[in-house]
């Protein structure tokens, strides 16, 4: 019986070993697909760690902005947020693979805690103050230390490529600023280009705003952090620029006599850059619209940009009904995604895209902030046509 009871003990202690052997793996494993859905793979596929982190972080901050009653200093608190949750990201991933090699160091033998976890550390940081006494554990140590080596190498080359995309994102929302005004405009646009160059030259804007949205769209879904990434000035922002942009482009689609195809090619990518974005943050809109929809502009706001538009000149179609209809049928597309993405950032003021209401989606959304819901926002129709809604 005292021996039936010996083997019963060991093959506990076998099977418990085994266990944690495998939590620590699993640890480990998961943290490296994290990794991977965030630093290399070239697609807006969530990843729950980086979401946690965000999510952690981003409460803390709101916490501290509960005391802060203008917008500029709230704009240098949040110019922070980015910047840290990803090394506090990177910190994360350390720490959980430190972990895991501290319980499959423990399950091959190396007690007590303190001794697998300085094994751990040693390896994971390649320190090499502590060896290994054995051939599990030699290996072992050595695939923490690779682990180890290639997480520093993946933010090395990580953080690059993601200031890149955001120096090529803000030069043109700077540029923005000469053509548009500060804050931006779609209205201002239009009527600066008539005084200074002529509308005709705004089929040039439309082309590069095209590039700039699809690029955005690539961008902000693969290198998340990008998403709240502030402007180097205060009052600028990647999301109240595509909003100018869009109200122009569908200002011009909708009151000038002549149609633009690069107008609504730019409308179109906008909108279907901006609602890839929102998928990715599970931000509700409606895929399909109706033209009948109800937006965060109103008609007489419509017709006073129309009546600005006509007091200086720039010749516009005259029935204005259906110029409003067609404004509202464009708007439509991207005007949810964006009065949310614009809550979502803490864009600063612009006229038609940060000072809209979103009451409706911000319980929802700035509830999470950053934490996708699988399926929500999914678009589960076809895009729309080149064209307004309905």
């Amino acid at each position: 019986m005292p021996r039936a009871a010996a083997y019963a003990a060991a093959g506990m202690r076998v099977a418990l070993n085994v266990v944690i052997f495998l939590a620590g793996l699993a640890m480990v494993v998961a943290t490296v697909g994290s990794a991977v859905r965030t630093v290399v793979l070239p697609r807006g596929i969530p990843a729950k760690l980086a979401s946690a982190v965000f999510i952690g972080v981003r409460k803390i901050f709101n916490l501290r902005l509960r005391r802060v009653d203008s917008y500029e200093k709230r704009d240098r608190v949040m110019a922070l947020y980015a910047p840290l949750s990803l090394l506090l990201l990177a910190v994360a991933w350390l720490v959980i693979i430190l972990i895991g090699y501290v319980f499959m160091q423990w399950a091959l033998g190396a007690h007590p805690l303190r001794e697998a976890f300085t094994l751990s550390g040693s390896s994971l940081f390649t320190l090499g103050f502590d060896r290994p006494p054995d051939l599990p554990k030699v290996a072992l140590s050595f695939t923490e230390a690779t682990l180890g080596l290639s997480m520093a190498a993946l933010l090395i080359t990580y953080l690059p490529s993601l200031y890149t995309a955001f120096s090529r994102r803000e030069t043109l929302v700077t540029l923005l600023e000469v053509r548009a005004n500060s804050p931006p405009s779609g209205v201002d646009m239009i009527l600066r280009f008539h005084r200074i160059q002529g509308l005709e030259e705004l089929d040039d804007v439309w082309r590069r705003w095209e590039e700039w949205f699809v690029e955005l769209e690539e961008t902000h879904t693969s290198l998340r952090a990008l998403v709240f990434f502030r402007s180097p000035q205060p009052d600028h922002s990647w999301v109240t620029a595509a909003g100018a942009v869009l109200d122009g482009a569908a200002l011009a689609q909708s009151c000038f006599p002549q149609r633009s195809p690069e107008a609504q090619l730019c409308v179109r990518a906008g909108y279907v850059a901006l609602r890839r974005v929102a998928d990715f943050f599970g931000i509700p809109y409606n895929a399909n619209p109706s033209p009948d929809d109800p937006i965060t502009i109103s008609r007489d706001e419509f017709d006073e940009a129309f009546k600005r538009l006509a007091d200086d000149g720039v010749p516009l179609v005259e029935d204005r009904d259906q110029a409003w209809r067609d404004f509202a049928g464009w708007r439509v597309n991207y005007d949810t995604v964006l009065v949310t993405l614009a809550q979502l950032v803490m864009a600063p003021y612009a006229p038609w895209s940060s000072d809209r209401s979103a009451t409706v989606f911000r319980s929802r959304v700035l509830r999470r902030v950053t934490g996708p819901v699988p399926g929500a926002g999914r678009n589960q129709g076809p895009q729309k046509p080149d064209r307004p809604a309905g």
